[in-house]
């Protein structure tokens, strides 16, 4: 419940300083995490909570190219500024190295070279990963180019 916390603690500082788009996104992440806890009925954990924020993520970045693609820079503005907030609620993101570390370690236990099995390496990759924030599209290029 930590993120909760923190999220109407910000909410409320939001508010005072009067800062409205700030203030909509910041309802929208505690909306999408309460509507987790509504629909299943169980408590948030740390792992809901960052898919939970995962998922909003790659909703903003995907509205982003939209809005370019339409010629809407406004509007693709307004994404990545929801987008850098969301972001400031998760944890850090993996650095290069920390990345090339895990696929290797992954590579090595799994003792799989082809092409055909990346999905056994991706999950491995993925588990020595876990607690940071990971873009799924950009580990998967690179354990393919890792394999290839």
């Amino acid at each position: 419940m930590a993120l909760l916390d923190r999220i109407q603690k910000d909410m409320v500082a939001a508010m005072k300083a009067r800062e409205e788009a700030r203030l909509n996104a910041i309802r929208m992440i505690k909306a999408a995490l309460q509507r987790y806890t509504v629909d299943t009925m169980k408590p948030l954990d740390e792992q809901a909570e960052l898919q939970i924020l995962n998922t909003l993520v790659k909703q903003r970045r995907e509205a982003a190219d939209m809005f370019r693609k339409g010629n809407r820079p406004e509007l693709a503005d307004k994404e990545d500024h929801e987008l850098k907030l969301i972001e400031s609620y998760m944890p850090s993101a993996p650095s290069d190295a920390e990345i090339d570390e895990a696929i290797a370690a992954a590579m090595a236990e799994t003792g799989i070279t082809s092409l055909k099995q990346m999905g056994v390496v991706m999950k491995a990759a993925q588990a020595k990963l876990a607690g940071k924030r990971v873009d799924g599209k950009a580990l998967s290029e690179r354990v393919r180019s890792k394999l290839a």
